[in-house]
């Protein structure tokens, strides 16, 4: 395997409690060494940042070896008939092929941050290191440490979501890919591989500044005859200028570049030789998420579904399907395909229809009223890094808007294709994208849950995987998920405070919920469910039995590929209704919303506080 990354992040300097210091004790040398980003107060960043990211580009490193070992010990498939098919092997190539891309850290400036970085098969591909889910939210990108502004997206069953589109009738949009919707899909007809096309180029994460670094970098790449082998030979007969690498190895954003999208100046010939090795770069990582390596519908809900022995549902189990779909109202947004909120006098059954295979989300955004979180390591990102970019200069004024900010074409966010929609963004302020439940509970088999105080196996607590849920990472646990669900708008548990200040004699996310970030289209079909802490632990049960991997001939062992990677340390201890809350800090006095955000036309109906 290649270790020119763990050779670089060796002289990386450490980060404890925000005071930047190299191995040594002593400030880079020379101008060689890595350029680090630290704008932060002390605590935001976790103090084993460094040692937890080269965690995770060994087990990166590891995966991908071993899918090389298996791409070179595949048979190839034979390119035949009209239009012109790879038969035989064809569906494996491409598969293999997205693996790669999606597993190979050089698709970054300083080679060392691949799509893996962020999103792990042991998490259900989403946020891989416990540290950084309890408290910075977003993932460091190739320039360390930059950083986003919302957590990890899960990306299993992401190829299922639509291209981004509206209903007229409700004047609502289903659809697309990231929390706010910005990957439509418009171009390629598909949200997801869209979505494969925006981190490659992001500032905040693998950071290149002009999308032919990919093709650039590809041509270089171990894989390359796989590539040409699905994508047909001369795919790289570009004429890349001398500067290349040193434009692809300095991160987006840079001064250096001025405001142009295109650094590396190539002819238009060979600028859509590129821009089509980008498009195939994104249906391959594509297919590969949407295969069963990523998206298998193997959770012990799909077995019960199909009526496989050993899949029977235990009381709990079945009182937790009963209420998803009844009481606690979880299906009028995260779809299971067949039961529906109950009308009085009718009764569920808590069955599917065979063949079923529920996808758990309407495909909609929803204002769920979550608290602002002063985690986020974007509000304190306002000062000009070694490359002399801005992340955020609104710092604390920023709010995010979700889908109403990506409708105006708005900060953070990216262009809207459909000018048509612009008007809808006051209804769609605050919302962010539905996630499917699907393996919202998956968890590396050393620490098999994601509640604490952890798991119980022959009698030992494993201890458990911390982390973060909801677009901003708020919350901490699934208990936490529905309790909030439950009893947000109790109103004795609703005060008008932010987080970190809640009255004296109440509990932070127990029973007191600070304010919503953004107050305008809050989702009123939850806030008050009356449900019991029981009936709050039964849901959390079938949401568990959401996660992939299952066999019925073996429930203890997982199945689901690659899921035994992880190499990290479990966490124990605590409880599920107050985990994080040792990380919990005040929210400054905020000042009023950025102009950049919420002064943009058409105006939010009510103001943005």
């Amino acid at each position: 395997m290649q270790r020119t990354t763990l050779a670089i992040l060796s002289v990386v300097c450490l980060m404890v409690l925000g005071v930047v210091m190299t191995t040594k004790g002593q400030e880079p040398e020379d101008d060689q060494a890595p350029k680090i980003y630290n704008p932060y107060p002390p605590g935001i960043l976790p103090p084993d940042i460094n040692s937890e990211l080269q965690r995770v580009l060994r087990e990166v490193d590891f995966i991908e070896a071993k899918t090389i070992a298996q791409w070179k010990a595949s048979k190839p498939p034979t390119l035949t008939g009209q239009p012109p098919t790879l038969q035989g092997t064809g569906y494996q190539a491409v598969e293999t092929l997205g693996k790669l891309m999606n597993y190979d850290k050089n698709m970054s400036p300083e080679r060392n941050s691949a799509c893996a970085s962020c999103h792990m098969p042991y998490a259900g591909f989403s946020g891989p290191i416990p540290s950084v889910n309890l408290t910075m939210i977003a993932y460091p990108g190739t320039l360390r440490f930059r950083a986003g502004k919302r957590t990890a997206q899960r990306y299993t069953y992401s190829p299922r979501y639509p291209v981004l589109q509206l209903y007229p009738d409700q004047g609502l949009l289903f659809g697309g890919n990231f929390w706010d919707g910005r990957s439509t899909g418009y171009l390629l007809q598909s949200a997801d591989a869209e979505q494969a096309q925006h981190p490659p180029v992001d500032t905040q994460e693998m950071g290149f500044p002009d999308t032919a670094c990919i093709a650039f970098r590809l041509s270089q790449a171990v894989y390359r005859p796989l590539f040409e082998e699905v994508w047909g030979k001369g795919s790289f007969d570009i004429k890349f200028p001398p500067n290349t690498a040193e434009i692809c190895a300095t991160p987006g954003g840079a001064a250096v570049f001025g405001t142009s999208a295109t650094p590396v100046k190539l002819s238009p010939v060979d600028r859509t030789r590129a821009n089509s090795i980008y498009n195939h770069w994104a249906q391959s990582v594509s297919f590969f998420e949407d295969g069963p390596q990523v998206s298998p519908f193997t959770s012990k809900v799909d077995a019960n579904i199909q009526g496989l022995p050993g899949s029977a549902y235990s009381p709990n189990e079945l009182a937790g399907a009963i209420l998803f779909a009844g009481k606690a109202n979880c299906n009028s947004c995260h779809l299971d395909g067949q039961r529906t909120t109950l009308t009085p006098g009718q009764t569920q059954t808590g069955t599917f229809a065979t063949n079923a295979r529920p996808l758990f989300t309407c495909f909609g955004f929803s204002n769920l009223g979550l608290p602002l979180n002063p985690r986020d390591a974007f509000f304190y990102q306002t000062k000009p890094d070694p490359f002399g970019f801005t992340p955020n200069p609104l710092g604390f004024s920023y709010r995010d808007l979700g889908l109403g900010t990506f409708l105006r074409s708005g900060f953070g966010s990216a262009p809207n294709p459909n000018d048509t929609w612009k008007q809808l963004a006051p209804r769609m302020d605050g919302r962010q994208q539905v996630s499917t439940v699907r393996n919202v509970a998956m968890a590396p088999p050393q620490c098999p849950t994601t509640e604490a105080p952890g798991a119980v196996v022959n009698g030992t607590n494993v201890g458990y995987f911390q982390k973060e849920f909801f677009h901003n990472g708020y919350i901490k646990s699934l208990k936490q998920l529905v309790h909030f669900y439950n009893t947000r708008d109790v109103k004795k548990f609703a005060f008008p405070v932010t987080s970190g200040h809640c009255p004296k004699g109440t509990t932070e996310k127990v029973d007191c919920w600070p304010m919503p970030e953004v107050k305008n289209n809050i989702d009123m079909t939850i806030g008050n469910l009356g449900l019991t802490d029981q009936e709050e632990d039964q849901i959390v049960i079938i949401m568990q039995d959401l996660t992939d991997g299952f066999d019925p001939a073996h429930p203890g062992v997982s199945t689901y590929p690659d899921i035994g990677t992880f190499t990290g340390k479990c966490m124990q201890g605590g409880s599920a209704k107050t985990q994080g809350n040792d990380f919990l800090i005040m929210t400054p006095p905020l000042p009023p919303c950025a102009s950049a955000v919420c002064g943009v036309s058409p105006f939010p109906t009510m103001p943005i506080p």
